[in-house]
């Protein structure tokens, strides 16, 4: 024949099919060119039947193949006398077979592309679901708090108070006063200058409240020193009153006052000879003052660090200052204040009320919430503050310790309750690095001797070994004025800080 021996496959389906040698005529009539078969999933069945010279019409499935020789006219493709050669299939029935087997393989592929687009489709949605969600939550909770900062219903108020009451209760253990007794509304109130004193029978106390002294590294060698040093010091009244008349002699240097002295900050001072220095001082920011000033009488006492202040001596806010007061809180990122006065004393006013009874109390742009109040004993009492920016509104949690019966130019009655007073403070205050706000009336006698027992016992319990209380007392002296003003505030020091010795090393492992 014209076209030869060959059998060639249909136009392939794809490239690099597989050659596959194999003798479709018996005899002298021999195959010497390669056949290739047109399709991935040719029946097994029907290669069988061609590589055996069987016909490949009957059964026909989805795959096949075609004798190809360049003739449009149908009729055998070989001539001989073999009567097992494949016979000719019509073009038109190839596609149709082809065409149903590609729709098959095509329907399958498109299924499986619709079903996982509708997946990544879903997941997207979800996702966009639970992201909206959140964020409409977040936004709400904002926006409601910076609607409060204009909205001065009682709604408002207590809308305000409810979320401060949230958030004191989300925070760790550690962070949250231990309540021994419920809350007791405008507590405060019962110290002010509107009366006398209610009696400690008519408050709720826990009078016999006490904690045992923190974990210390404190040498025993240094804590025995000490308790010498105390005996000795409180059986020579005489070595008292020199040391103590050597500390009146000592003058800091350099001690100018020349700024808090001026016209427009002298009003600003409670007294005279508790002026903070012009090189020691804390600056507030002009922009976010009331009054335009940077002043405000309250000294920076280092420690250990000369870069971060250990606390802040101040003198007790007056009207007229308690803006500056919790601007100074805030700018220093204070959550600490320690208070050792009353609001009065003998119808004499020590310092401003500074805080709100119950409710918010908005001082420039510091709103300052009461979140709580509780009496730890019958000399002092802990509240709790919420303190918010209304320009950024920002919010922080300021804790205040109030002690009560620490009277002017006086001493407490028992060193025992101010050293439980100091306890409590150290393990609020634990673990951060801001300074402590610590204030009375005038910044000086009071707070001076409150921070000479802690700075003491502080560089005790870090192990320190050279301990010279006087010399320390110098170091407070050189950065406020006044610091620790009567000799028997600086006797009651030294018997504080020998009382705490003595229950460290009880404590201690023998």
């Amino acid at each position: 024949e014209s076209c030869g021996p060959l059998l060639t496959p249909a136009p392939p389906l794809k490239s690099n099919w597989p050659i596959m040698w194999r003798s479709l005529l018996s005899g002298s009539e021999q195959l010497s060119e390669p056949v290739r078969f047109s399709h991935t999933r040719f029946p097994p069945p029907l290669k069988r039947r061609i590589i055996r010279g069987e016909s490949p019409l009957s059964n026909l499935g989805e795959g096949s193949f075609i004798c190809s020789c360049g003739r449009t006219d149908p009729g055998p493709v070989f001539q001989g006398s073999n009567p097992h050669l494949p016979l000719l299939l019509q073009g038109n029935q190839l596609n149709q077979i082809l065409s149903k087997y590609s729709r098959a393989e095509s329907t399958k592929y498109l299924v499986l592309t619709v079903v996982s687009l509708l997946c990544i489709v879903a997941v997207l949605l979800a996702s966009t679901v639970v992201y909206c969600l959140r964020h409409r939550s977040h936004h709400k909770l904002k926006e409601k708090l910076t609607n409060l900062g204009t909205d001065t219903s009682s709604d408002a108020t207590a809308t305000y108070q409810e979320l401060c009451r949230q958030r004191m209760a989300v925070k760790p253990p550690n962070e949250r006063p231990e309540p021994i007794s419920s809350r007791i509304n405008s507590v405060s109130s019962q110290f002010s200058d509107a009366g006398p004193a209610v009696s400690p029978s008519a408050r709720s106390s826990v009078s016999s409240w006490s904690e045992e002294p923190a974990h210390s590294h404190m040498d025993i060698s240094t804590g025995h020193m000490i308790l010498s040093y105390m005996e000795d010091h409180m059986k020579n009244k005489d070595r008292l009153e020199k040391e103590w008349e050597a500390l009146c002699a000592y003058q800091a240097e350099p001690n100018a006052s020349t700024v808090g002295t001026k016209d427009g900050n002298a009003r600003k001072n409670r007294s005279a000879a508790a002026v903070a220095y012009d090189h020691s001082r804390i600056t507030l920011k002009v922009e976010n003052s009331q009054s335009n000033s940077d002043y405000i009488n309250a000294s920076p006492i280092m420690d250990h660090d000369p870069r971060n202040p250990a606390y802040i001596a101040t003198q007790g806010p007056l009207p007229s200052t308690v803006a500056d007061f919790w601007q100074m809180v805030w700018e220093n990122g204070c959550v600490v204040i320690v208070m050792l006065t009353p609001l009065a004393e003998g119808g004499v006013k020590q310092c401003y009320h500074y805080w709100p009874d119950e409710g918010s109390n908005l001082y420039h742009i510091y709103e300052v919430n009461l979140v709580s109040e509780h009496i730890w004993c019958d000399d002092f009492l802990v509240r709790s503050f919420y303190l918010k920016n209304m320009q950024t509104n920002e919010t922080r949690t300021v804790t205040q310790f109030h002690f009560l019966t620490w009277l002017n130019q006086n001493v407490p009655e028992s060193s025992r309750t101010l050293l439980d007073f100091r306890r409590k403070v150290n393990k609020c205050y634990r673990g951060r690095s801001c300074p402590v706000i610590v204030h009375c009336s005038d910044g000086a006698g009071r707070t001076g001797t409150y921070i000479l027992i802690d700075m003491v016992l502080n560089k005790m319990a870090k192990g320190g070994k050279e301990i010279d209380i006087a010399a320390t007392l110098e170091h407070l002296r050189d950065q406020r004025p006044g610091m620790v003003q009567t000799k028997d505030q600086f006797e009651f020091a030294l018997t504080a800080v020998a009382e705490e010795v003595n229950a460290i090393l009880k404590a201690l492992p023998q």
